[in-house]
């Protein structure tokens, strides 16, 4: 019986290229999902910060709540 040369399977490598196929793609949405945080989250509320205390006085907004009567022990 003469048997005819067989290719190897395919087997040996797959988990490696699975592997690297998977982490390359985790890496690109991982990094995807950080810009659009950083400019869809981050950015706005780094600049709604700045604007609040750009112009936000701390006396008007103490005095205003020792006369509501919060705090009591103040001069």
């Amino acid at each position: 019986m003469a048997f005819g040369v067989l290719m190897k399977p395919q087997m040996c490598d797959l988990p490696a290229r699975c592997l690297r196929f998977h982490i390359v793609g985790a890496l690109v949405i991982s990094l995807g999902v950080a810009a659009l945080h950083k400019f869809a989250v981050a950015e706005p509320r780094k600049k709604a910060c700045a604007d609040f205390y750009r112009n936000y006085d701390s006396m008007t907004d103490f005095e205003e709540i020792r006369k509501a009567g919060i705090i009591q022990r103040a001069k």
